[in-house]
């Protein structure tokens, strides 16, 4: 839902008080349910590659042990980074769906006792302070160095290791995820203080307000 179900409340209290929104606000709700679908999407990956991961990993102590017992050399660096380059990849694809999902850290102990209008200006003040801002710096400051290793396609200091820059480029592409999802988020807690109710994340349902 593009608010918080509690509010559905309102539209039985006072039916003829709602009203359509605007073009801007039906544009913002209609960015909000793509950028939820594609944090379902990108979230969907993390939770393969974590399987991935793990086989990975589970094969290289395999052929290590296996080696040692035989006398040769059944892995190599570019195994060895594969299975941390895997572990990088779930935290970057999982940026968007954790905060979509509402599962990053925060202080619970004090926020989930206030009211949802406050609730939403607590993440409106935090988000636009230190969310969309740290999104933006880190967009800034790794495109450099994405940009320089696509460049001279760097490639890893170790013998049979993996190139640098596909993993160096995922972190640029997780910023973006992330500050694609920080948006979103904010046009759902517009949709809060500004009073609107109803709507589905996953279809094309109508949102109406209160006033």
């Amino acid at each position: 839902m593009a608010v918080s179900d509690s509010d559905e409340n309102l539209t039985q209290e006072a039916p003829n008080l709602l009203r359509q929104p605007g073009p801007v606000m039906r544009a913002a709700f209609a960015y909000q349910r793509g950028a939820d679908r594609f944090a379902e999407w990108t979230g969907a990956i993390s939770q393969y590659i974590v399987l991935v991961t793990v086989a990975v990993g589970l094969t290289n102590v395999i052929l290590r042990y296996t080696g040692e017992l035989t006398g040769t050399r059944l892995t190599n660096n570019g195994m060895i980074e594969a299975q941390w380059y895997l572990y990088s990849l779930i935290f970057l694809f999982g940026f968007a769906y954790i905060l979509k999902h509402q599962i990053n850290v925060r202080v619970d102990f004090w926020f989930a006792d206030q009211s949802s209008r406050r609730k939403a200006w607590i993440d409106v003040i935090g988000h636009s302070i230190a969310l969309i801002p740290f999104a933006l710096i880190g967009i800034r400051y790794s495109w450099p160095s994405v940009k320089f290793s696509w460049e001279v396609w760097e490639q890893s200091p170790d013998p049979s290791g993996l190139p640098r820059a596909p993993i160096k480029a995922m972190i640029l592409v997780a910023f973006i995820f992330l500050l694609a999802q920080a948006l979103a988020e904010m046009v759902k807690l517009v949709a809060i203080l500004r009073g609107y109710v109803g709507g589905d994340e996953d279809h094309s349902a109508e949102f109406t307000r209160v006033e």
